[in-house]
């Protein structure tokens, strides 16, 4: 399988970020994640998200740990994934996002 991915990097955490609003990786299993996020044989980084559609907000948040197993939240990766929406070109003053723990709101901060 072949996966389009950025990394980022937020307060020393690291993070695997791949676009999903075209539902293309709807395959990613527990082993994928694992694979992908183990720094001696894949990619390596904390976590995985991917950044999906969803009705309501401006995204969805779909964050897994580095194991495999999806997460709730993350403060860091949350970050990062509204840096990711923004270069996508998903333009806002304020983000209203969803993970799995309820919504959220970010702001980029465009002094600097």
């Amino acid at each position: 399988m072949k996966i389009s991915f950025e990394k980022y990097q937020g307060t020393g955490n690291d993070f695997v970020i791949v676009d999903n609003r075209k539902k293309e990786y709807l395959a990613l299993t527990a082993s994928h994640i694992r694979h992908i996020c183990d720094r001696r044989f894949g990619i390596g980084s904390d976590g995985l998200m991917l950044l999906n559609e969803r009705n309501g907000h401006d995204f969805e948040m779909k964050y897994y740990n580095a194991d495999g197993r999806e997460g709730s939240m993350c403060g860091n990766g949350g970050r990062c994934l509204v840096k990711f929406a923004y270069q996508l070109g998903i333009h806002k003053t304020l983000y209203h996002f969803i993970a799995a723990d309820g919504p959220h709101e970010a702001e980029i901060d465009t002094d600097g």
